[in-house]
């Protein structure tokens, strides 16, 4: 089994994050299955403290964020880590709805920040 690709926790300290066994129970599946989500790039981590941990953001009302998965393919084939695709998506933007690429997916603009994020390819 291939091990589990880990962003650097460049989040602030504030941000929420969700162990596996808790982002497990929030969307109804196995932590295999979150760690399967984790390996192919559908969902990020960061390792705190020594353990997988994933922002609470990435989450609605029981569901990942409507968009994230699309955006986080797109970020992958402009070239981006997966810390430089953590840092981007809570880096501040007073011209997005939200403030952050990830409060936009929350309310739902996610075209706006799936647009920004192909121009930032080429």
């Amino acid at each position: 089994m291939s091990a589990i690709p880990v962003a650097d926790d460049v989040l602030d300290a504030d941000v929420a994050v969700l162990s596996l066994a808790q982002v497990a129970e929030l969307i109804g599946l196995s932590v295999n299955k979150v760690r399967q989500l984790l390996r192919d790039g559908q969902l990020l981590a960061v390792r705190r403290d020594g353990d997988l941990m994933v922002p609470a953001d990435f989450f609605v009302d029981g569901q990942a964020v409507k968009g994230l998965t699309g955006l986080l393919t797109v970020l992958a084939d402009a070239g981006f880590s997966r810390t430089e695709m953590l840092r981007w998506l809570y880096e501040a933007d007073d011209t997005l709805p939200g403030s952050t690429p990830i409060n936009a997916l929350r309310t739902n603009h996610g075209t706006e920040v799936k647009r920004r994020a192909q121009a930032m390819a080429f």
